[in-house]
């Protein structure tokens, strides 16, 4: 009797009951619905694992400066608008495409073989990015190793300074009443003949904050600009190996082990701000750090101002790591029938949520380091590396138990780039498992690491003294047009090409049959809204783009070009597998494009048992054995 339901075996999940081999990826276990390429163990795991790859280093160092200058609360309107127009279409829509066909980000592609370049494109992106991600990894571990000393090295202007160095402000000149008539003059006059200087006309003397010269003379030893490499410097390159040995530790069982760290890594970083926030509020001046972020009365007119929408939707973009391969890869390890829409929209708005509380906690400090140095808010608020390693720590250097404070912060860095990192070397085996899944089967581990070991090489050239130069040039190109542009294709070819209508079917095969009220919204932004806003972003970037500079030093133009030939060495693989494409198929011209537009003989969901009638039809040939019903010898064997 037991033969005569031999066939009941073949659902989803029991292939391996039939696998003779006895070979088992430690990705995949018993339990898995699908036992070629795994699971989540269980839907935290995912979750907290898009969680940690869509909160990032941005959104701490570079939301709260955007909302400040965009006019703080009010900045709030177009950053929630752009969430619901651009932002969180696209991220439905890309985890909606990796949970059906159950593939990667080249794979994916099966969809529209004409657009795999498009896949090709953003995995490249996301190996350049990962490349110099870890670097700034690597600064938030020299840093957390410096604040084990009593006395935080950054907190004064110790040996390494020069003459410019200051904790406060030095008057230089200003004008005064002397013998009845107003003179300019050096404060030293001023002060030798007991004048005072009339408000309004102090001149300080160009000083820099103890930090901001330990970032750059003692911590990345920097040179003059990127002309000048100098020498690796040994304790960044170290720290850099230990990030890396860090993520392929995390990493060696896939997302079986990822999956798990990723509960420590993703949810620390919120206790931490929490404790700073806390500490943050109970200082002095913390509330005037924190009317700068919001604003007692928020600047409504801002609105007005085109720049402010696109820094909405630029932030918006970035911080939800759309268009990177990643989102598409970390969904392809869901269960088919998982309810992707929901999983989309908590993990949106916790992402925006965390921007907004971060602000709190970065503005609170910044805001008594503005009172206990005498200066306006706006003169010690800064962005991107300034903030995390120049202002926060000298801000963190004026608190008692400053080594306290200083570990939690770059803890909190730490983990925040290393949940991302996770994410992103799983795009890229994820990609490697879809092309070679035998080797993948047997080597996972070796694989894995021997990646991290290359990516670990290709970065040392980002910890040399001009390093900070390289991970700005490969950020300025890399992260920008090549996404902007993976984007657009990617939203037009599957809206426009494969069919919206029809890709709303295959979404209702996983999470069910909805109303045509509940597509409605969905239908005006994939249609129009979401590409029309995405071109306009794009065209904004290419008429406004100036030639990258790291603070006041200007890229030589060698180095300019070579950012050009990074972004065209990422994007030149969508015309190429195009048109490589295209010659390959069969018919005249008009034929073999119209072939190549057409989703590829073996696309649907990656089980049989979920293809249903409308998928029924395909057979993939590489599965087309591990699909027939076994023999009664081998079973028994």
């Amino acid at each position: 009797m037991g033969m005569l339901s031999l066939p009941g075996f073949l659902s989803c999940g029991k292939k391996k009951d039939f696998n003779l081999t006895n070979e088992k990826d430690a990705q995949s276990s018993d339990s898995d619905e699908n036992s070629e390429r795994g699971n989540w163990s269980n839907k935290g795991d995912y979750l907290l694992s898009m969680v940690g790859y869509a909160v990032g280093l941005g959104n701490v160092w570079r939301f709260p400066y955007l909302t400040y200058q965009n006019g703080g609360g009010a900045f709030l309107i177009p950053y929630t608008l752009m969430l619901a127009l651009a932002g969180l279409p696209l991220f439905f829509m890309e985890c909606s495409l990796g949970q059906f066909a159950s593939l990667g980000p080249v794979s994916i592609w099966r969809i529209l073989p004409l657009f795999q370049g498009v896949g090709i494109t953003m995995v490249i992106i996301s190996t350049f990015v990962t490349i110099y991600y870890n670097v700034i990894i690597a600064y938030a571990l020299y840093y957390l190793f410096a604040s084990f000393q009593k006395v935080l090295p950054w907190s004064d202007c110790f040996s390494w300074a020069d003459e410019f160095c200051s904790k406060a402000r030095i008057v230089s000149t200003c004008n005064a009443t002397f013998h009845g008539e107003i003179i300019h003059a050096n404060y030293s006059f001023i002060t030798s003949n007991n004048l005072t200087c009339i408000n309004g006309t102090i001149n300080y003397k160009p000083v820099q904050f103890p930090s901001e010269q330990y970032w750059n003379k003692v911590a990345l030893q920097r040179s003059s600009g990127l002309d000048e490499t100098g020498r690796i410097v040994w304790y960044l390159a170290l720290c850099l190996l230990l990030s890396w040995m860090i993520v392929g530790a995390a990493l060696f069982k896939g997302i079986k082990s990822s999956g798990k760290v990723v509960y420590f890594t993703a949810l620390f970083p919120y206790v931490i701000l929490l404790i700073l926030l806390v500490r943050g509020a109970t200082l002095e001046g913390a509330l005037d750090g924190i009317e700068y972020y919001i604003g007692r009365q928020s600047n409504i007119t801002k609105l007005m101002e085109a720049e402010v929408w696109k820094d909405a939707a630029t932030q918006i973009f970035y911080s939800l790591s759309v268009a990177w391969g990643g989102l598409v890869a970390l969904s392809s390890y869901n269960r088919f029938h998982n309810n992707c829409y929901s999983d989309a929209i908590l993990v949106c708005v916790i992402n925006c949520v965390t921007s907004i509380f971060a602000g709190f906690a970065i503005f609170s400090i910044l805001g008594h380091m503005a009172f206990v140095s005498e200066r306006p808010v706006s003169e010690v608020v800064d962005s991107g590396f300034d903030l995390a390693f120049v202002a926060y720590p000298e801000a963190l250097s004026e608190l008692p138990v400053s080594p306290l404070w200083s570990f939690l912060f770059f803890f909190m860095l730490l983990l925040l780039g290393l949940d991302s990192q996770f994410a992103t070397i799983e795009t890229l085996t994820t990609t490697i498992q879809d092309i070679y899944p035998k080797v993948m089967k047997k080597l996972r581990m070796p694989v894995t690491l021997g990646l991290c070991t290359l990516l670990f090489f290709l970065g040392l050239i980002c910890v040399t003294q001009a390093g900070i130069y390289w991970v700005n040039l490969i950020d300025h190109f890399c992260a920008g047009w090549g996404i902007l542009i993976a984007a657009v294709l990617e939203i037009v070819g599957i809206v426009y090409i494969y069919g919206g209508n029809r890709f709303i079917e295959d979404i209702e095969m996983m999470i069910g049959k909805k109303s045509r009220l509940f597509w409605l919204w969905w239908r005006m932004c994939w249609f129009f809204i979401t590409p029309v806003l995405l071109m306009a972003i794009l065209v904004w970037s290419l008429v406004t783009f100036s030639r990258p500079s790291y603070g006041s030093v200007l890229y030589p133009t060698w180095g300019t070009a070579v950012g050009w030939c990074m972004i065209i060495f990422c994007v030149i693989w969508i015309p190429v597998v195009a048109i490589v494409k295209i010659v390959k198929a069969k018919g005249n011209l008009v034929q073999r494009i119209v072939s190549c537009c057409q989703p590829a003989a073996n696309w649907g969901p990656y089980l049989e048992c979920h293809r249903g009638e409308r998928y029924s039809h395909i057979v993939d040939p590489k599965k087309k054995k591990e699909h027939e019903i076994p023999t009664v010898s081998a079973i028994v064997y």
